[in-house]
């Protein structure tokens, strides 16, 4: 078996409110997942956040969650991959 038969990934809706006063997953949010970061949407590092808490949240390093749209938006497409 290779290496890209092992690997699982999934896909999820986030909604991220940056410029919170803590890092936190808030919870179930229509389909997907609310989080809430405390960086700023500026120059990615909402995005760089919302990949460290999710990484924490699931137990992945941060190589294995991708956003895969809403670069610029609080609406994003994320995937995880084991």
């Amino acid at each position: 078996m290779s290496d890209q038969e092992k690997t699982s990934a999934m896909r999820m809706k986030v909604k991220v409110v940056p410029g919170s006063s803590k890092d936190e997953v808030v919870g179930p949010y229509g389909a997907g997942l609310k989080v809430r970061v405390s960086a700023a949407p500026e120059k990615g590092k909402a995005n760089a956040a919302v990949i460290r808490l999710l990484a924490g949240h699931y137990g992945v390093t941060t190589k294995h969650i991708h956003i895969v749209s809403g670069h610029g938006s609080p609406a994003k497409l994320v995937e995880i991959t084991r």
